[in-house]
């Protein structure tokens, strides 16, 4: 993660923009009263947002993780859904 003034950050905005957005990478404002701000891709927000829902039901988590197990370990079930009708 980097770091960089609010004054830095706002003269370069467009690029400082494009490149979050590229790397995947929160920039850190430091501001003068220690306020600092992070600045993140929504992306990146809608993932973390995700993440924390998901991780908020410990049933549905635990689960989750069940599922990805099974996955490493080849249990996987291939549906084909083309035949479905509404």
């Amino acid at each position: 993660m980097t770091a960089t003034t609010s004054s830095s950050f706002v003269k370069n905005f467009e690029k400082n923009c494009d490149d979050i957005v590229q790397n995947c990478e929160p920039v850190i404002i430091a501001r003068d009263n220690g306020n600092n701000v992070v600045v993140v891709s929504q992306a990146e927000y809608d993932n973390l947002i995700e993440n924390l829902y998901i991780r908020q039901n410990s049933h549905d988590y635990a689960r989750l993780l069940k599922s990805i197990e099974e996955a490493k370990a080849g249990k996987l079930i291939t549906l084909d859904i083309g035949d479905q009708h509404d």
